[in-house]
């Protein structure tokens, strides 16, 4: 099977799916229910993504695991402090790695997007350092509010403000990327503004 790209909305849908199944599920069960049901529909996005494209995306697949892991643990030892934690530490785990690559030349960022965007280095450290403070601060975001709110607030939290924040960042760093982006035969721009 040829890798094929998935369409915006596609993805969009793959990602954003298990997050409303989470939501529903521990709106109408519990925040054990809507942890299970996350954790199977995390798996059959991932499927899906395979499905669609002949190729498993590293930064699904590692949210995958992370909701397995932490799923699991908090259904089986029924506290639902580990699939909270999860969000903590997932977002740690992505600032971390990508900041920590830029000190040793590896602009992690680049190669989880593929050749979907095409931009000068210069550029690329730049947009890693942003979303790596992003992810911290995002981990940093979680755990004030899991422990501050209740557990159907954090729900809603992580489901619609969580995922609307990264969209919002996502949009906001589109200009940033556009400017930067290359055009066979263009000149770059520099990567100073």
């Amino acid at each position: 099977m040829s890798e094929k790209k998935l369409t915006q909305g596609q993805k969009l849908l793959l990602d954003f799916a298990p997050l409303a199944i989470f939501f529903l599920a521990n709106w109408k069960a519990g925040i054990f229910w809507g942890t299970g049901l996350f954790m199977a529909a995390t798996a059959v996005a991932l499927v899906a993504g395979y499905v669609l494209t002949g190729t498993v995306a590293r930064m699904p697949l590692l949210t995958a695991l992370f909701v397995g892991l932490f799923g699991g643990l908090t259904i089986w030892l029924h506290n639902d402090l580990f699939i909270k934690i999860k969000v903590t530490l997932i977002n740690a785990l992505f600032g971390t790695a990508l900041l920590a690559g830029l000190r040793y030349d590896h602009i992690f960022l680049k190669a989880l997007m593929g050749e979907m965007v095409d931009m000068p280095k210069v550029a690329w450290r730049r947009l890693t350092i942003r979303w790596g403070l992003f992810f911290l601060a995002m981990a940093a975001l979680n755990e004030m509010v899991w422990r501050n709110v209740s557990t159907d607030m954090w729900v809603n939290f992580k489901v619609f403000g969580l995922f609307g924040l990264t969209l919002v960042f996502a949009l906001a760093n589109a200009p940033f990327m556009a400017k930067y982006m290359e055009e066979p035969g263009a000149e770059k721009p520099s990567a100073d503004g």
